[in-house]
């Protein structure tokens, strides 16, 4: 899928912009629909910033407003590798990245309903229970977007596609999250929350309309028996027929004895470091909300500050990468990151807040690109959805568990004294990339493990 797509070249930025306003080819048609989706995607973002600020002004606990984070990651690491070779055995994985992705974004435009039927007592559980149900669309996505935007850019443009993609995501993002923090201040509470989570349907129906158009060749491995018998079924069914494989053990634990050395290195250093990313999640908005008192204007501008800088920090990440390697960019982007916890507790400052939100999107912006050629560049070509899918299970094992101890610290020694240790949980996984090597060796996709 990606050799085929690879043929696929751009000169520079500028080709990709032309391409995005005037696609001529199959090629160009599929970057303008990865960046209008992206653009969906990032209306829907915005909005979603501030379902854990819902809860917290609802008045739920630290516990409650972590499992918005935990619940899909339970899902991801139970379900992404059945997931991941379920999806590996479909003709065309796009109309399920598609089709999933809007049931994820337009269950917020759900939430916005639940007050005009619920007693505001009974919303924060109720929106929990949803997102629970959510969570299995939410794997399908994640485990498919790194395989279809891998097919989009092919191995030699995967800085490119996603540097445009990520950074026209966060600008929308970052607009949407100013004019919704405003919004928010200047209409009554449940009111300003349920309009703006409602609104977001625009986000996933303009995401829905042109992911869906992605062209991508057919995967081979769909000529297999399981895979034909299994296209003629419905798509509620084949979806429902990868849930028993859930409680098997045997693949995953195969799947990791199989994998490269370079693989596993990585893999593992990253769960430790996402763990300590994901324990910061749910810690962030209560202390902004709890321990600074910010209204919703100004957790809308530190938001805005977090996802502003991405409209230039990708770029200059993706130059990094041509000067100082994938390891150089992982280490220094990781190290920056590690640090933003333990800078946070030091002000009570909303400009400070702001700016601080700033500098890790700007160091987060290069981590998620490396991040992503890493995990492509690292598995075997032929069975890249298995692979992600097992990447994606161990990183949604951290963020299963890391929210709730960070929650559960947080209740125990204070939000500020959590974030110290969500910090250190970062630096512990930056300092095994560095100890590790990881990225250090030339980023090639490696051949199928031999049987």
């Amino acid at each position: 899928m990606c050799g085929t797509m690879g043929a696929m070249r751009w000169s520079s930025f500028r080709e990709g912009a032309r391409a995005l306003l005037r696609p001529r080819t199959v090629a160009e048609r599929n970057v303008r629909n990865v960046l209008v989706d992206g653009i969906g995607v990032g209306i829907a973002t915005g909005v979603a910033t501030f379902l854990p600020v819902f809860l917290v002004r609802l008045g739920a606990s630290a516990l409650l407003v972590g499992l918005l984070t935990s619940l899909p990651a339970l899902t991801g690491a139970l379900l992404a590798v059945p997931i991941g070779r379920f999806l590996e055995r479909q003709r065309n994985i796009v109309p399920w990245y598609s089709g999933m992705r809007v049931w994820v974004l337009w269950s917020y435009a759900l939430f916005g309903l639940l007050p005009f039927v619920l007693p505001l007592s009974a919303v924060p559980w109720t929106i929990i229970g949803i997102w629970a149900l959510v969570t299995v669309p939410s794997t399908f996505v994640n485990v498919a977007f790194t395989v279809v935007m891998g097919g989009v850019a092919g191995p030699k443009n995967r800085f490119a596609l996603m540097s445009m993609r990520w950074s026209s995501l966060g600008a929308v993002t970052a607009v949407t999250v100013a004019l919704v923090g405003q919004f928010l201040d200047r209409v009554p509470f449940p009111l300003n929350y349920q309009l703006v989570f409602i609104a977001s349907f625009a986000g996933g129906l303009l995401s829905y309309l042109f992911s869906r158009s992605i062209t991508l060749p057919d995967n081979p491995a769909a000529g297999e028996p399981h895979a034909r018998a299994s296209q003629q079924a419905s798509a509620w069914r084949q979806m429902l027929a990868v849930l028993p494989s859930a409680i098997r053990p045997g693949a995953f634990i195969q799947s990791l004895r199989e994998a490269s050395p370079a693989f596993l290195r990585f893999a593992g250093s990253a769960f430790v470091f996402r763990g300590g990313v994901a324990m910061a999640l749910p810690l962030l908005p209560l202390y902004w909300v709890r321990e600074v008192g910010a209204s919703d204007s100004w957790i809308g501008i530190i938001t805005t500050a977090n996802s502003a800088v991405l409209l230039v920090a990708y770029f200059i990440w993706s130059a990094a990468v041509r000067r100082v390697g994938v390891g150089g960019v992982l280490l220094a982007t990781s190290f920056g990151m590690a640090l933003y916890p333990l800078a946070v507790v030091t002000t009570s400052d909303v400009w400070m807040l702001a700016l601080l939100a700033g500098a890790v999107g700007f160091f987060a912006a290069g981590n998620d690109l490396v991040n992503f050629d890493l995990v492509l560049s690292t598995i075997p070509a032929d069975h890249q959805a298995t692979y992600v899918g097992l990447y994606q299970t161990l990183q949604n094992a951290a963020l299963f568990v890391m929210p709730i101890i960070g929650t559960l610290l947080a209740d125990l020694i204070g939000v500020p004294m959590a974030l110290v240790a969500a910090g250190l949980v970062r630096l512990a996984g930056a300092s095994l990339f560095l100890a590790l090597r990881v990225g250090r060796a030339p980023a090639t996709a490696i051949e199928s493990p031999t049987p």
